[in-house]
This record gives C-alpha cells, structure tokens and sequence, in this order.
C-alpha cells in the first residue's frame, strides 16, 4: 500500500508537472480578473481544450509572524489557531462559535477514471485531499478579547458535516448525506445525544460535498445547498436528481423540495437584510477558458432555474451538454452579480451596520478560496461588495489578501460570518485557523 500511494504521488507530481508546463505555454488571459465582476461580466468565446488549464497554488501554510494583509483601516489577528481543516462556521445566541472541522468523504466503491485521480491528485496538492475529522468544534471568547480561549469538541463522529443552524432548542447539522438534529442548551459545550435524522440529502459520488444550510425568520423552514455530481452533467443528468439546487426542508415533516435549480454548486447563503430574500454564492463550470464561467452570487426565487448545466448566464448554450434543453435555457435567470472566473466564491456574509465604518455599512463579505482552473490564478482573498437599496451597486473591495505568496498557498479563505461583537470571522482551511477582522 505505501508502495502504491508513493508510486501515485510520483505520477501525480509528473502529470501534474507535465500540465502546468503546458499551461504556462498558453498565452495568459485576454481579460483582467476583474473584468469577471459586476452585473455585466466580460464573457469571451469558450475555449474547451484536450487538458484543462491547471495552475494550482501549493498549499504550506502560513509561517511563524506570518499574517494575511487586511485593506487600510481593518486589522486582523487569530480568533483560533490549531484546528483540523476547518471549514464553516455558526455563531450560537450568546456568542460561541462553532466550526466545522471536516473534508469530503471517501469516493464510493468502484468509482474511478484518470480525471477523477488525477482531480485527487490536485486536491492534495492544494490542501483539500485530507482525512475529515467529521467534528463541530466549540470557540468560546469568555473575556471579549477577540481570541477563543476554549476550544472543546461539541459534536464528534459526523459524516463530513458542513452546515448547521439552531432553531429554537435543536440544532441541525447537514452532513454530506442526511440533515439531522440535536438537543441544544444554552451555554453547554458537547453534545452526546445521538443525532435524529430529518431527512437524507443527495450522496454517492459527492463531487461536490458540501451541504450548506440556514433556516428561515419563522423557524418553520431549512434550506440546504447542494452542488452537482460533475462538471457539467458528464454523468448524465440521472445523478443530479435534487443536486445543482437549493432544497427547502420542512422542519415539522422532514419533507423536502427543490426550492431553486440550476444552480452548478451554491455554497455560501445569507438572508438579505434589506429585501429579506435569500442569497447565495455559487462556484460555475470549469474547463472552458481562463475568464469562463463567472462564480457569482445571486438572490433565490422559489422556483426559479438558473442555467446549470444547459446554460450560463444570459441563456448563453454550453455545448459541450448534450441533449439539450431549450425550454429550460428559455426559462433560465440571470445571475445578479458575477464574482469572477474560478475564484471559488465560498463564504458569504450580509453585514448592515456600521461596525466597519461608513463606506462598509450596506453589503456582502465573500470567502473566495481561490482557482485551479486559472493561468494566472484568481481568489484567495476576502472581498466585499457594496449594496444599495438591497441591490449590488459598485466594485468589489479585497478586504483580506496575502493568501497566496510567490505562487503558494499560505491559506484558503472558505467561510465569513460577520460576528456579534463587531468582527468579521474568516475561516481558513489550510492555515487551519479562523481569522477576526475588525475596523481599527
């Protein structure tokens, strides 16, 4: 077996090698990052090739001192250090945070091809390839100082678990393949009942994993966001019943609907504060061009189809997807605000205050966790998008960069909360910490 993981790490590095130097051959992108941004993104023609663009990001981690760089007027410090691959976080009504510590499970049982090896491969390489800790650990900042000084597990033995939320005294958790629930007291720091299952949620090959989740005002409703089983349907659109979608839930019946679809994989979610609709950030298809496709982020109508994988954007056909669709290209809506080609928009955040000052009061933090599909690469930052009148209206604004350095990884930012005590939480997962960000 050692002889075996050695032996495919070596054809990894080679394959690996082979495909960056082939990369960087290519000319670099006609576009400029940004010009993948706003409510009118610049989007050339596909450019579907025999070998995907690849230009991964090493992840190391950051060093000794090291530190992301907060925008003028922010600074940054550990709210936690020392965690295992943590991704996602919730804060609980009287302040303690929990974090997701959790990867994506292992490939069912006679599941294999050289792309997706060779994907394994990159995931490795860019710090996701990792075992799941399948644990929600507890940070408790007792004394108000911005540092967590408890850090305990709170629930252990899950199944890649991802999202979570608290309603009234049950806390529910998305595991990669079931939503289930806990009994919650306030203030405690470990829950030993075992789960109740609510309802199972779309598995098996889990090319995308995660399952995020929030509850509506009411406390009546859970809406999960599932991403597909591909890149773009090449497995046939069988495995992607009630995946590329939001679900709605049913908390009295455990019963479930596609809330909204085509939706390639919407992971971050927030409610806005202004309109009250649901919002979500969604990472799009790869594999057609270094400026194609945009992620963005969009707000959620019920019932509403929005391309994946007929189309993208304004009903513009991917070919590459066969049969296709007219009827549902026809029906499908514009995404409200591109956030640029491969940046993995991730986390995402509505902040409605001024704790960040005047120009930061009305809009979205978003964790992009940064491209491998992109020469040069694109992400791995914190940005902020202003809004108006519970609209986008303006740039994007990197509030947190320095995650990438001399073409490595230090960290990768996946989910932002903005917290009750004036701070914005950055989870990174491959610092393997959570960063705070506040105004200084």
């Amino acid at each position: 077996m050692a002889n075996y993981v050695k032996i495919s790490g070596f054809l990894g590095a080679c394959i690996t090698g082979v495909v960056h130097f082939l990369t960087d051959l290519r000319k670099a992108p006609a576009l400029a990052e940004e010009a993948g941004y706003g409510d009118l993104p610049k989007l050339p023609k596909p450019k579907p090739t025999l070998i995907p663009i690849m230009k991964i990001a090493p992840a190391i981690g950051w060093g000794p001192g090291q530190k992301p760089t907060p925008a003028p007027g922010f600074k940054v410090s550990f709210f936690a250090e020392n965690l295992d691959h943590p991704r996602w976080v919730y804060e609980l009504p009287n302040g303690d945070i929990l974090v997701a510590e959790t990867a994506g499970p292992r490939w069912p049982a006679g599941i294999f091809s050289l792309r997706w090896w060779a994907m394994g491969f990159v995931m490795v390489r860019a710090g996701a390839g990792v075992k799941s800790a399948n644990r929600i650990t507890l940070l408790r900042d007792a004394d108000g100082d911005g540092v967590a000084e408890i850090k305990v597990p709170f629930l252990e033995n899950l199944y890649s678990p991802f999202g979570m939320a608290l309603v009234g005294d049950q806390l529910y958790v998305a595991n990669a393949d079931s939503l289930v629930r806990f009994p919650y007291v306030p203030g405690a720091t470990r829950i030993d009942a075992p789960p109740v299952k609510i309802c199972d949620l779309p598995s098996g090959r889990n090319h995308h994993w995660t399952k995020s989740l929030v509850a509506n005002k009411e406390g009546t409703k859970l809406y999960v966001g599932v991403g597909s089983n591909s890149n773009v349907a090449e497995f046939g659109m069988e495995e992607e019943v009630d995946r590329a979608a939001i679900l709605e839930v049913d908390i009295a019946t455990g019963t479930r609907r596609v809330f909204a679809g085509g939706l390639r994989n919407p992971v971050g979610m927030d409610w806005n504060p202004v309109t009250g609709e649901l919002w979500t950030s969604v990472n799009e298809r790869d594999e057609i061009g270094d400026d194609l496709v945009p992620d963005y982020m969009t707000s959620v109508k019920d019932g509403a189809f929005y391309g994946w994988p007929y189309c993208y954007y304004d009903k513009i056909v991917d070919e590459r997807v066969k049969p296709q669709r007219p009827d549902l290209v026809a029906a499908s809506l514009k995404p409200d605000y591109a956030l640029g080609s491969h940046t993995a928009s991730l986390g995402l955040t509505f902040v409605d205050d001024d704790r960040f000052g005047a120009r930061f009061t009305h809009g979205a933090f978003i964790g992009q966790h940064g491209s491998w599909n992109r020469n040069p690469p694109s992400g791995y930052r914190v940005i902020f998008v202003p809004f108006k009148d519970g609209k986008p209206a303006g740039p994007p604004e990197e509030i947190l960069g320095g995650f990438r350095v001399d073409g490595k990884a230090l960290g990768r930012p996946v989910g932002v909360i903005v917290d009750k005590r004036g701070g914005l939480l950055c989870v990174d997962d491959v610092g393997d910490c959570i960063w705070r960000v506040s105004a200084v």
